[in-house]
């Protein structure tokens, strides 16, 4: 039997509660394909630990982590005690730069039993393909000068590298999915970075003749989000567009609260890192009543990432079944504990 060694990083507010939920939810899985386990090793790092040590996370943290299949994480952040830019730099992005997870992968689906604010969403779902390394979150820029004649520069970096394999990776996505990749670009305002973005899509999309392909302006595409959906398969796009671009797909699925995300070393020469789009919610941490749910469906991205598919769509099977039978915590509408909606869902997968 294969087994997975990963490690576990709940964080901060209700990751600790929603973590050992989806772990639960991901043994029943490993159980139920019967071909592979797991061996889950936890860390306490984060703003706890920031507050007892000055770090998010010790020096050789890094170091610890290569020794691991894989990355579990919960959520991260504690505003009122430790500033975000400490918390988020020092852990979740320290991570995600120096175990090279170029890509971030967040899926964007209509889910049975969860109503979505849009008046007709006509069964949409689409993968939103994020360059996750550069582009305009890199630490490039500066400020000088003072008073009215401060100056801040911040400098967006798109290599031909970095651009390629987002889009290669989209590209190959499709293939299994509907077999259309969407491109988001900005070339009719941004100057350089962007018609280079659409020059290199032009370029990829010549190996992929029979995958669907357009490119479509920013702004025009967060309408078409909202208008329809149900048109968009795969969507690549630049680092703060993808970011955009997600948080309104979990808005238009009727919570951002669900929404999982995938940061891939799609080489695999390290480990990537699964963790919910959701924040710590420290105003209800602790309480029992936080939603597991983008925890488990980022579980279930691992599952996919690992190979095991079959058991993968096991899993988000469970989750809709659960949702569909009323089964919803207070984000949802609902009054179910977090307890009650991870009983359903392992009652409900088999």
């Amino acid at each position: 039997m294969k087994t997975y060694r990963i490690a576990v990083i709940p964080g901060d507010g209700i990751g600790k509660e929603v973590v050992p939920a989806a772990i639960e939810v991901l043994n029943k899985a490993a159980q139920l394909d019967g071909s592979f386990q797991f061996e889950w090793t936890t860390f306490p790092w984060g703003c706890d630990y920031y507050l007892e040590t000055g770090k998010m996370m010790p020096d050789n943290g890094i170091e610890i982590l290569k020794g691991y299949d894989q990355i579990f994480l919960g959520a991260v952040g504690m505003p009122d005690l430790v500033p975000d830019h400490i918390s988020l730099w020092g852990l979740l992005i320290k991570i995600r730069r120096e175990m090279k997870q170029s890509i971030n992968v967040r899926p964007a689906k209509l889910l049975q039993g969860l109503p979505s604010p849009l008046r007709n969403p006509n069964g949409f779902d689409f993968v939103v393909v994020r360059e996750n390394s550069e582009g305009e979150y890199a630490e490039s820029g500066g400020r000088i000068h003072s008073g009215q004649d401060e100056v801040a520069i911040q400098n967006a970096i798109f290599t031909r590298k970095g651009t390629e394999r987002a889009m290669r990776y989209a590209f190959e996505m499709a293939k299994n999915r509907r077999q259309h990749v969407t491109s988001a670009t900005k070339s009719n305002g941004i100057t350089y970075s962007m018609p280079f973005w659409d020059e290199v899509f032009a370029q990829v999309g010549k190996d992929y003749e029979d995958i669907g392909q357009v490119s479509n302006h920013i702004d025009a595409l967060a309408a078409f989000l909202v208008m329809k959906p149900e048109n968009f398969d795969v969507i690549v796009a630049s680092n703060l567009f993808g970011d955009i671009l997600t948080d309104l797909g979990g808005a238009i699925m009727g919570s951002i609260g669900i929404a999982p995300a995938a940061n891939l070393n799609i080489e695999r020469q390290y480990p990537s890192m699964f963790e919910p789009v959701h924040g710590s919610a420290p105003d209800i941490a602790g309480q029992g009543i936080a939603n597991p749910l983008g925890q488990i469906w980022t579980g279930k991205m691992m599952l996919d990432f690992l190979g095991y598919h079959e058991v993968g769509t096991k899993v988000l099977n469970a989750m809709e079944v659960t949702l569909a039978q009323g089964i919803k915590t207070g984000d949802l509408g609902g009054k179910a504990t977090l307890r009650d909606v991870t009983d359903a869902v392992l009652h409900h997968l088999q």
